[in-house]
C-alpha cells in the first residue's frame, strides 16, 4: 500500500470517553476534557456515540473542533430519537434540529451514521425508509447500517445508490463463527466505505443489555474507491 492509499483510509473507535482507556491508553493523571486532544495524536478520525443518545451543543461541538487537527475526522450516529423511537417516521423536526446542532463540525465531519434497530424490519419499514432518504440534504454525506437481514436485498442497494448512502458494511460475528467469513452483504452503493468491527454482542454486553466487556473498541474505516 502507498503513501496515497493510506491516506484514503482512516480508522478510529466508536468513542474517545472510555473510563477503561484510563491508565491503558490515557495517561492516569489526564483529565478526560483533555482525552479527545490525545486521542486525536494517534487516530485520523473517530466515530461519535454520544449523538446517538441527544444532539450536542454548540459549545461541545465547537470544541470538538478546536481541539483536534485540521486533518481529523468525525462520523456522528444520528440522534436515536429519529432512528429508535421515530423509526424515521415524522421526524423532520428533529433531523434538521440535529444537523443544525452539528452545523459547526462540518468542515471535519466526514459522514453521519443511520443506525437501525434490529427490529426494523422492511415489511413495515420499508416506506418509512422511502420517504426518510428523500429529505436527507446532499451537503451530507449518509451511511446506514441495517441490523436486520431483511434489507439484503437488490431493491434496496439500488434505493441507496439512487440517493448515494453509503451501505455500512458491520461485522458482528460470533466467536464461535469466527472462521468463517465475517461479512454475507457487501454491496457498494457509494464513492466511499464504511467498515465497523464491532464483534460478538454476546460477549459485549449482558441480558440486561450493560456491558460486560472490560475494554470495548470499534475500527471505523472510510474510503473511497479507487
Amino acid at each position: 500500500m502507498n503513501l496515497t492509499d493510506q491516506q484514503k483510509i482512516r480508522i478510529g473507535a466508536c468513542a474517545w470517553s472510555f473510563e477503561d482507556w484510563r491508565g491503558a491508553f490515557y495517561p492516569p493523571d489526564l483529565p478526560d476534557s483533555q482525552w479527545l486532544e490525545f486521542y486525536a495524536r494517534y487516530f485520523p478520525a473517530v466515530e461519535v456515540d454520544s449523538t446517538f443518545y441527544g444532539a450536542p451543543a454548540e459549545n461541545t461541538v465547537r470544541r470538538w473542533v478546536e481541539m483536534t487537527p485540521a486533518s481529523f475526522r468525525f462520523a456522528c450516529k444520528l440522534p436515536r430519537e429519529i432512528t429508535h423511537t421515530c423509526r424515521l417516521r415524522d421526524c423532520s423536526a428533529e433531523l434538521n434540529s440535529f444537523l443544525r446542532a452539528i452545523e459547526p463540525l462540518a468542515p471535519k465531519l466526514q459522514v453521519i451514521l443511520i443506525q437501525l434497530p434490529p427490529s426494523f424490519a422492511p415489511k413495515d419499514g420499508k416506506p418509512a425508509l422511502r420517504k426518510f432518504l428523500e429529505q436527507l440534504p446532499r451537503d451530507f454525506r449518509f451511511a446506514i447500517e441495517f441490523r436486520h437481514a431483511g434489507w439484503h436485498r437488490p431493491q434496496i442497494i439500488r434505493l441507496l445508490e439512487k440517493y448515494r448512502i453509503c451501505w455500512v458494511w458491520a461485522d458482528t460475528s460470533p466467536l464461535n463463527e469466527r472462521n468463517l467469513a465475517p461479512f454475507e452483504f457487501l454491496p457498494r452503493t457509494t464513492d466511499f466505505l464504511y467498515l465497523r468491527l464491532l464483534g460478538d454482542y454476546a460477549t459485549k454486553y449482558d441480558v440486561d443489555g450493560g456491558h460486560s466487556a472490560s475494554l470495548r473498541k470499534t475500527a471505523m474505516e472510510t474510503r473511497s474507491r479507487p
